[in-house]
């Protein structure tokens, strides 16, 4: 399932739904909604949140780097390599910035 996240203020931003579902949680929305909408009131605190769990995220990989050993392993490196939610979440708080700039909601689901 793909979940598209639209404004008029920037490109749509096109994500699997269980990560989408997750960031739409950490917007402050429920995720079991099929459709949804951050108003140009919400963008503060949405923007907010999401650069919030951006920074826990990167911290915490932060962390854990230098928790493993010297030798990473070779098999997850280049396009084996997991993708953080911060890199994932980067189009949508970029989206939400735009937005916020222009004076428009976003949407998704609709």
């Amino acid at each position: 399932m793909l979940i598209t996240f639209k404004s008029a203020a920037g490109a749509d931003v096109i994500m699997f739904g269980d990560i989408a579902k997750k960031l739409v949680a950490i917007l402050g929305k429920d995720p079991q909604d099929a459709k949804g909408i951050v108003t140009v009131e919400q963008l503060p605190n949405a923007i907010a949140r999401l650069r919030a769990a951006i920074d826990e995220d990167k911290a915490r990989q932060a962390g854990h780097a230098q928790d493993e050993d010297d030798e990473p392993d070779p098999e997850r490196r280049g396009m084996a390599a997991p993708v953080s939610l911060a890199q994932r979440a980067w189009p949508l708080l970029e989206l939400l910035q735009l937005s916020q700039k222009d004076g428009v909601p976003v949407v998704w689901g609709v």
